[in-house]
């Protein structure tokens, strides 16, 4: 028996495309994760010709690929995004590509919110060549700490589950080694954002499409539940009357395996222990 999803795959495709009108408005986020992705990329000393980037709200990332002289294919869980990259509609757990077609494949931005991500990302190492790598980004444990805690003083004993749940570094790194990736990566930065108020913070998120999809939705939150997490949220503020929101960003690199790639050494192998290795010299 398939487990029951988490998140509504309907609705986060209607998000997705509810935010494309007026996306370059509220893109910071997508955009950091982004350019952080192509210096990882550049950082690579191997030439990647086919590309899967997944998670295609502007065309930016083709944009900046094509200009390497790489072929790309676009794939978004919204069906405007993908139509607008000549892309593929499709959730990161149910990709409809070939087993390795690609060289490379980029995620920014749609993992927060797949329902099955260890399943994903065994799909992603699937469409992979070998040799070939996948770079990933997307928001993890840690943010909208100040939203949360805003929301949660709002509505009192009984608070909703208006933010999603979300994947820490350790965790994602796990997922990327169980899912048969050789070599993982994974680490974090924090993107601080500054808010006038509240509104303005959820008026963001709906920009880029990340207000709740979750399958089981609280109920809709209250003028009342507004208005005090509103007032606890201000009552953060820094002396300039603006409260620093925190977006942590989890990163994730690995690669297919490949008889070529470099191997650890087998265990019991060397030649000298470590500590006669860490012994001052004379």
């Amino acid at each position: 028996m398939s487990n029951p999803d988490i998140f509504d795959r309907a609705l986060r495709a209607k998000r997705r495309d509810r935010m494309m009108a007026r996306f370059a408005e509220h893109d910071f986020l997508y955009r950091a994760m982004l350019d952080e992705l192509l210096d990882r990329l550049g950082d690579v000393q191997r030439d990647f010709q086919e590309v899967l980037v997944i998670g295609c709200p502007d065309g930016s990332a083709k944009a900046a690929l094509e200009a390497m002289g790489k072929r790309v294919v676009c794939a978004d869980p919204g069906f405007v995004a993908a139509k607008a990259q000549g892309g593929v509609q499709a959730d990161e757990d149910a990709l409809p590509f070939a087993d390795e077609s690609f060289d490379l494949v980029i995620a920014c931005g749609t993992l927060d919110s797949v329902n099955d991500l260890p399943g994903a990302l065994i799909l992603m190492r699937r469409l992979l060549r070998p040799d070939g790598l996948l770079l990933a980004a997307f928001t993890g444990a840690g943010s909208l700490p100040r939203l949360r805690a805003a929301l949660m003083a709002g509505e009192g004993d009984r608070p909703g589950q208006h933010i999603h749940p979300q994947v820490d570094v350790r965790s994602a790194g796990d997922l990327l080694s169980r899912a048969g990736f050789t070599m993982p990566v994974a680490d974090g930065d924090v993107l601080t954002v500054r808010y006038g108020d509240m509104l303005r913070l959820m008026h963001d998120l709906r920009g880029m499409g990340a207000t709740n999809v979750l399958a089981s939705r609280p109920p809709a939150l209250r003028r009342d539940a507004l208005v005090g997490g509103a007032e606890h949220f201000a009552a953060a503020a820094d002396a300039d009357g603006r409260t620093a929101e925190q977006m942590a960003i989890v990163y994730l690199s690995g690669w297919k395996a490949d008889p070529s790639q470099a191997k650890p050494a087998r265990r019991g192998s060397a030649t000298m222990s470590l500590a006669e290795a860490l012994k001052p010299k004379r």
